[in-house]
């Protein structure tokens, strides 16, 4: 399995499921527009998207930070697109570094959590894309044939 994440010769054949190299695209596009939504927005998302107060002082400061976060955003957004262009054998690999993304998300607002007005679509999309990753991530590491192999079986 490792070989499938990992491989050795990196090029542009996916052997997986073919709906989990265009799920993947739909991963690039969602990460695009969120991006776009950070860098742009004039409170860069904060209030009009995570529901944070900016009433408060220092508002400046959080709408930078959110700008940032969709420039980082941005920039791996471009490294899935270019895997998807020209090096689709490691889209399993950026399966996993989804799940860790999302995991981390999670993990980070338990550690640090901060207070909103209202449920941020973050919190409900974090414990939707996990476990979709994970499956997309699976189906992108089985390969024809292990489907036939399972079929003899």
């Amino acid at each position: 399995m490792l070989e499938k994440i990992l491989p050795e010769k990196v090029d542009n054949t996916f052997p997986g499921y073919k709906f989990a190299a265009y799920a993947f695209l739909g991963f690039i596009i969602f990460t695009v527009a969120r991006s776009l939504a950070h860098m742009f927005l004039p409170d860069g998302g904060a209030e009009s998207i995570a529901t944070i107060d900016l009433s408060l002082g220092g508002a400046e400061v959080i709408i930078g930070m959110f700008a940032k976060w969709g420039l980082s955003q941005l920039l791996m957004a471009g490294l899935y697109i270019i895997v998807y262009i020209r090096y689709k054998s490691l889209i399993p690999l950026m399966y996993i570094i989804i799940i860790a993304e999302y995991v981390g998300r999670i993990c980070m607002g338990l550690l640090k959590p901060f207070e909103t007005v209202g449920t941020p679509p973050g919190a409900i999309g974090n414990l939707i894309i996990i476990p979709l990753a994970t499956i997309l991530f699976i189906f992108s590491i089985r390969t024809e044939r292990f489907r036939l192999q399972e079929n003899l079986d």
